[in-house]
């Protein structure tokens, strides 16, 4: 007869030995060590509310998931204008191959539409996470690399695949035109 833990038991088994990364990442991401505590405390109480929700599988990205949204969330609350539309129109939306990438523009303008969250929602976890950390969250391919703990070359090539991904769907949707 198996016994089946308690949740409180694995929500210890499964966040503890995280904790270290999830302050190291919260660190590298505030460069405060006490907002980064914050954050790492305000993650742990979502992941905790959540616990009932996850699957137990892959923890520690389960858990970056929860810190860099909060982490967003925390910076759209306290700086909601951050980038007025004339800055962001002086933001280049190219992707590393020199093509234009509707998705990266719409997301610095804050106008992500249903079809592009669609096009999003739609991709692996690993090439959506990518997209959104670099794309969204404006990470640096070393920045997401080191917060998803793989090469910089990984986050580049899930990138590519992410961004065509995402334009061939919104082009089957009439979103995009075909470039001739």
């Amino acid at each position: 007869m198996t016994v089946t833990p308690e949740p409180n038991e694995r929500f210890r088994e499964q966040v503890l030995p995280e904790l270290e990364v999830l302050y190291r990442v919260a660190l590298h991401l505030t460069g405060a060590p006490a907002v980064a505590e914050d954050l790492v405390q305000d993650t742990l109480v979502k992941a905790f509310r959540g616990f009932d929700r996850f699957d137990g599988r892959h923890p520690r990205a389960w858990l970056l998931t929860i810190l860099r949204n909060t982490r967003s969330n925390d910076l759209r609350r306290r700086r909601p204008d951050l980038l007025d539309a004339e800055a962001a129109d002086r933001i280049p939306a190219r992707g590393p191959d020199g093509e234009a990438d509707a998705t990266a523009a719409q997301a610095v303008a804050g106008q992500l539409t249903p079809q592009v969250r669609q096009a999003i929602a739609g991709l692996s976890s690993k090439h959506r996470a990518v997209l959104v950390l670099v794309d969204i969250d404006g990470l640096t391919y070393q920045e997401a690399a080191d917060l998803l703990e793989v090469p910089v070359g990984t986050v580049m090539s899930r990138l590519h695949r992410a961004r065509g991904r995402v334009r061939r769907q919104l082009v089957s949707v009439g979103f995009l035109e075909v470039d001739g």
